[in-house]
């Protein structure tokens, strides 16, 4: 993609996105970055010198062929009303909860307009976003956003830009999860008698190793977990003790809690 992309805002996300593009081969010329933060801007010149990094986000808009709005949410149609009229051919949202209809209106009318939820996982490569665009997103366009994409991971497009507050429910606040899992792993290894240090290494090595069997077998998931749950044995044991309590209905409400809350933030 020889197309110039401007970010608005430069943190963690936006630094994922550009180092991820560089990997890929994008040319640090064809970036510009623009952030209000002194330690924002430094960290970005040091990724590559390159890239345009300054605190201007109309200088970016102008010359950016592709926008990323990557702000924090409140900040989010504040910038859009500042870059509206530079014409992108795309313009990309990664804030949470602020709606493709928010933007369009701080933008003005025609704008192809696409909303990325990704995930922390992006900062190291391994990141699962939902994607969806407005009318104005064609082929073309869903080719540049999924390269933006593919820069820190992997995604998947919904048609009903409502589908997005579960998709924030399932792998936007999904890591948490899993790292709660990790932790409660790891206490359970150090009450045992593991050091700290060992502990954390056989949670967090075994998730890994789980996430990576599951990513290698096209098979269910209730398939995988049945394969090493032998009758009578350990992993039974233990499985049997979660589901007497109440785990699959704890974790429904969980979701549905995250994704209720998603609802709220876009609304506010």
């Amino acid at each position: 993609m020889n197309k110039t992309i401007g970010f608005i805002g430069g943190g963690n996300m936006a630094q994922a996105i550009i180092r991820g593009l560089l990997a890929a081969g994008h040319p640090a010329q064809k970036i510009a970055v623009a952030d209000p933060g002194d330690t924002a801007r430094s960290a970005l010149s040091e990724i590559d010198s390159g890239m345009l990094v300054g605190d201007d986000n109309a200088a970016v808009a102008a010359a950016a062929d592709v926008l990323v709005l990557a702000t924090k949410p409140q900040y989010i149609v504040d910038v859009a009303q500042q870059c509206a009229g530079s014409n992108q051919e795309l313009v990309v949202s990664i804030a949470a909860g602020i709606t493709l209809a928010s933007i369009e209106a701080a933008l003005g009318d025609n704008v192809a307009v696409v909303r990325i939820m990704p995930n922390t996982p992006s900062l190291v490569g391994r990141g699962m976003a939902g994607l969806v665009g407005n009318a104005a997103v064609g082929d073309a366009e869903k080719v540049i956003a999924d390269s933006i994409v593919a820069a820190t991971g992997t995604g998947i497009w919904v048609s009903d830009e409502a589908m997005m507050d579960a998709v924030t429910a399932v792998s936007g606040s999904g890591p948490a999860y899993f790292f709660m899992m990790m932790e409660l792993l790891a206490d359970g290894a150090e009450s045992f008698g593991f050091d700290k240090a060992t502990a954390r290494q056989l949670a967090v090595e075994t998730a890994l190793g789980a996430a990576t069997l599951a990513s290698a077998e096209d098979v269910d998931l209730a398939e995988l977990r049945r394969r090493v749950t032998s009758p009578g044995g350990t992993t039974e044991a233990a499985c049997t003790t979660l589901e007497a309590g109440g785990i699959r209905e704890l974790f429904e409400k969980a979701l549905t809690a995250a994704r209720d809350r998603s609802i709220e933030l876009g609304k506010s």
